[in-house]
């Protein structure tokens, strides 16, 4: 009897043992985890009791809350409704924070340990502080700019994306998503609408949760022949170097024939390169795609961003921030390891596997703007107290060296000469320079192209704002389309800083 008896002891004490260890893991490894997780409803309870502070948008609130007499005490506003919805997100009773909302929720929530002094004050004053407030780098004008042009634009697109960035701080200006939604529906103190709304959204085949500018990707068609052109100049030509052109070009392997978008498109043998990106010359491009190579190729999208998994936009500093969906060029090279010309023919024009977010288009023209050097994108431009004490302020850093000033420079005039004298004339500004590069590109079968536009506006030499527009399935014009909007959005930015 005894041998069984201490058997069954030894195993009590090791259960025993056991509970206590997750006792104590739960106790004090994930005692903080739990205490703050959303889905812990005396957290979302104790979170009503304070003001959540304001979000700022031009001077303006994004998002307030306001005083009720339920037993959650204050409602999250959003007075501009849609036109901010993916970029300041919202903060449900239930559910995760998305957005500004998300990246500062402790900061505004007032549990932020900046705010600790303001809750130490509280403990005397038996009062609640308000949480703190954002304020982010978007510019009211040009945010409600894109996000109406999306809503009208003259081609057939209802999905869509605008992102503005300033080229020499990487402050994010404009980020729009179409379609969008109304995010006060999603924070209703109503749980149960809330979340019928929730569903609704979620089950619409538009996605119109979905942050476009940040999460999905695309084809871009002729804006990367930018990467293409900086390739080239990276390694001896310039901007008047002749290459081969031509109405038409079959790349070796295959037998599809890559051909321009009308006859009239630099139908002769040779052209220089700023004519090839003037015209956007697709025979030409597919020509020095497979000339320069599939590192040459791969070598120059990666040091513009592509490829880059661990980018987020947010606060400087901070890890927190909306991640970026990472570019891509796609596999350039056969099973053997050697290039696979057909395939780079069509990527070089913006086909075949290359893919770029609305978020990466931007920050290709802010570099181009910026002399080469890319900065990294933020949106948060300062976080104050609740009495306004001044907290942290953003201070621009740089993401990273894309190419040689000389390569930008020569970049800067090609596309300059696209919207002076080629495809992106419906960005022009009165009394600003502007450059820029238009796009179509094929997607699935039986679906309508999508439109695209990178640009910047500059003045005097220096660089005011860049800005990437994808109209997507938008069919014929869209480019076109997409350029004007690019244009409008600039001038909006332009406007908003008193035009300097």
């Amino acid at each position: 009897m005894n041998a069984p008896l201490r058997r069954v002891g030894v195993v009590a004490m090791v259960l025993f043992g056991l509970l206590f260890a997750n006792l104590n893991f739960v106790q004090w490894h994930k005692a903080n985890d739990y205490r703050t997780s959303q889905y812990n409803g005396r957290v979302q309870v104790a979170e009503y009791d304070r003001q959540r502070g304001v979000i700022q948008v031009s001077g303006k609130p994004g998002a307030q809350s306001i005083t009720t007499d339920d037993s959650l005490k204050f409602l999250r506003q959003y007075p501009y409704k849609a036109e901010f919805a993916h970029v300041i997100g919202y903060k449900p009773v239930n559910g995760e924070a998305t957005g500004i909302e998300y990246i500062e929720n402790e900061f505004l929530a007032g549990t932020s340990d900046q705010l600790f002094a303001d809750r130490l004050r509280d403990l005397w004053s038996n009062e609640k502080t308000p949480g703190g407030n954002v304020v982010t780098t978007l510019s009211l004008r040009a945010q409600q700019t894109a996000y109406k042009e999306l809503l009208n634009n003259a081609s057939d697109a209802k999905v869509g994306s605008v992102v503005a960035l300033d080229p020499t701080t990487g402050a994010v200006l404009t980020m729009v998503s179409t379609p969008s939604y109304d995010p006060n529906l999603l924070v209703s103190h109503d749980t149960k609408a809330a979340n019928s709304a929730y569903d609704k959204l979620a089950a619409d085949p538009s996605q119109p949760l979905l942050n476009r500018a940040v999460k999905e990707t695309y084809a871009p068609g002729s804006i990367f022949k930018v990467i293409d052109s900086a390739a080239a100049l990276e390694r001896g030509y310039t901007m008047n170097t002749s290459i081969p052109a031509g109405s038409s070009y079959t790349a070796p392997g295959t037998t599809h024939a890559i051909k321009n978008a009308a006859p009239s498109i630099c139908p002769e043998a040779q052209v220089t390169l700023i004519e090839a990106l003037t015209e956007s010359c697709n025979t030409g491009f597919a020509q020095l795609g497979v000339a320069l190579g599939p590192q040459a190729l791969a070598d120059t999208a990666e040091s513009f961003g592509f490829g880059d998994d661990s980018l987020r936009v947010g606060q400087l500093g901070k890890d927190n921030g909306m991640l970026v969906a990472p570019s891509q060029v796609g596999k350039l090279t056969t099973d053997s390891g050697g290039p696979d010309q057909p395939i780079i023919a069509q990527s070089a024009i913006g086909q075949a596997d290359v893919r770029v977010t609305p978020m990466q288009a931007a920050l290709m023209a802010a570099t181009v703007a910026n002399g080469g050097v890319q900065m990294r994108p933020y949106l948060v431009q300062q976080l104050l107290g609740p009495d306004l004490t001044p907290y942290d302020i953003a201070s621009p850093r740089q993401l990273r060296t894309a190419c040689t000033q000389g390569v930008a420079q020569s970049l800067q005039a090609m596309m300059i000469s696209v919207v002076e004298n080629g495809t992106g004339r419906k960005a022009q500004i009165d009394g600003y320079v502007v450059g820029g590069k238009t796009g179509t590109a094929q997607n699935a079968e039986n679906a309508k192209d999508h439109g695209w536009f990178i640009g910047f506006a500059m003045k005097d030499g220096k660089p005011l704002v860049a800005v990437a527009v994808l109209l997507a399935n938008a069919g014929s014009g869209g480019s076109g389309e997409a350029a004007r909007i690019g244009g409008q959005v600039m001038k909006a930015v332009i406007a908003d800083r008193g035009g300097k």
